[in-house]
């Protein structure tokens, strides 16, 4: 058998599956939110000439020159005037000038943030008469404190951090004193120096020394709650009333008011002075009931109205004065700037479908409240209104609502769904609202079995197993039965 050697040619056909670019883009902006979509939005306004703000009826009615004045005021042919191509080819900035007065003043925001846990205790540090040795200890145990004001190390990772300091510190200094090492008594006088900062509570090892400096710090030592808290803390939190009573020659009453009285302390008192700033949400949507109609309104009135601007659309019509690379460029900007538009309206009548079928689906929700919460998929969702499943999931991604209930986010209303008597099937999410809502109305003295939870729903018409009842329960952190009994 001979083989044949060579470079040769032949036709294939083959199938291949490519996303447009642009296909992309739309797809990020369905998923951004509010917020991130103005600031999208206006950098589209910095890098496209094609591209300016749609103002206001009033600003258009000004006696503003317009794009017509300004061509007959500015002649291309006009040695002084704008070189109008350049400008095209360089985008917004060329010489200093900017067509749009937005676009010019705008910044790119700057976080300022605020004072966290950590300097507030410095803070505090800076008014006690402490050493230099003193101050590289505390330092070393401000570092190991976490935003929730626990100290995450050991006395011994503190003594050993700043050990290894001194060695460093030695070491750069050869000639100098060599400084004596920290002891763990040493560590112990300094830490209770910072618990003894505010907040009440900083500093602590657990919850039960964090409790106890707390009651400290109001001069409750001798009280009930304090005892309990240093002689019984293993009962206490597993709420042995009756046990507690006898063992210290009280009434279980007694105790459980002294419990009451724990309960009311901070568990975590660092998060009060924690850096991290609240989340503001702005609404994407808005759901208002007028004239007993639900009527669904895009919360975009802040955002950047664009269109194609006027003077470069005239400019560019002019095609023999750009060839070439040049007018390919001119070309991409155009159809940009025209897809973009097109983009911006697409995004917003998709949000407007989704929010009308989940308004439409969950009207008794929005009548009657959480306990009348439709299940509902974004299957479902998508084959109603004719898009993707994932085209659903990103409109509701990180995107919320003002309803008369309060402002939600979108994949609240989104929920599996549990089997009913009747043959409905009931949202999870209002099973929960279900069970919660019986704890809250139980009677204290003789609390509800999850069994019991499960009888109540059954004979509402719910079909549930009991421990789909203490899965949801956790769900909702609400304790166990015998942990909600009083007294």
């Amino acid at each position: 058998m001979s083989m044949k050697t060579g470079l040769g040619q032949h036709a294939v056909l083959r199938q291949d599956l490519r996303i447009n670019p642009r296909l992309y883009q739309a797809m990020d902006l369905l998923y951004m939110p509010l917020l991130d979509l103005q600031q999208h939005l206006k950098q589209e306004l910095l890098v496209n000439p094609f591209l300016e703000l749609l103002e206001s009826e009033e600003e258009e009615e000004a006696p503003a020159a317009t794009a017509a004045d300004k061509r007959e005021a500015v002649s291309p042919t006009d040695s002084s005037a704008t070189n109008w191509e350049d400008i095209l080819l360089d985008g917004f900035d060329h010489g200093g000038w900017r067509e749009d007065s937005e676009a010019r003043e705008y910044r790119e925001p700057v976080t300022v943030q605020s004072a966290g846990l950590s300097d507030h205790l410095r803070e505090q540090l800076q008014l006690l008469d402490l050493s230099d040795r003193q101050r590289l200890l505390t330092e070393e145990f401000i570092g190991s404190i976490g935003d929730d004001g626990y100290l995450t190390g050991t006395l011994e990772d503190a003594v050993r951090g700043a050990n290894d300091l001194l060695e460093e510190f030695a070491e750069e200094r050869p000639s100098a004193p060599r400084p004596e090492p920290y002891t763990l008594p040493e560590a112990e006088a300094l830490l209770a120096t910072i618990q003894a900062l505010d907040p009440p509570g900083v500093g602590a090892r657990d919850l039960r020394e964090c409790l106890m400096l707390q009651l400290r710090d109001k001069g409750q030592t001798d009280t009930l709650p304090y005892r309990l808290l240093s002689e019984a803390y293993d009962d206490l939190i597993a709420h042995r009333w009756s046990d507690l009573a006898k063992r210290l020659g009280l009434d279980a009453i007694q105790v459980q008011a002294a419990a009451d009285e724990i309960a009311k302390l901070d568990p975590k008192p660092g998060l009060r002075y924690s850096a991290m700033g609240g989340d503001y949400i702005i609404p994407d949507l808005v759901v208002e009931k007028i004239d007993g109609l639900y009527r669904i309104f895009l919360n975009d009135a802040n955002l950047p109205r664009l269109r194609l601007s006027r003077a470069y659309q005239e400019v560019a019509r002019d095609k023999k004065k750009f060839v070439g690379e040049n007018r390919d460029f001119i070309t991409q900007r155009l159809n940009s700037a025209q897809w973009m538009i097109q983009a911006i309206e697409q995004r917003r009548q998709t949000m407007l479908k989704v929010m009308n079928f989940i308004v439409d689906r969950q009207h008794d929700f929005f009548e009657k409240g959480i306990e009348h919460l439709k299940p509902l998929t974004l299957r479902e969702v998508a084959e109603v209104i004719n898009m993707h499943e994932s085209t659903v999931s990103r409109v509701t991604n990180e995107k919320y609502v003002q309803t008369p209930r309060g402002v939600l986010p979108l994949k609240f209303f989104f929920s599996s769904a549990l089997s009913t008597t009747t043959g409905e099937d009931a949202s999870a999410r209002s099973i929960k609202a279900q069970i919660q809502k019986l704890v809250d109305e139980e009677d204290a003295t003789d609390p509800l079995t999850d069994q019991q939870i499960v009888q109540k729903l059954r004979e509402r018409g719910v079909r549930i197993a009991r421990r789909t009842v203490a899965k949801y329960r956790d769900q909702l952190g609400i304790l166990s039965a015998r942990m909600r009994k009083r007294l």
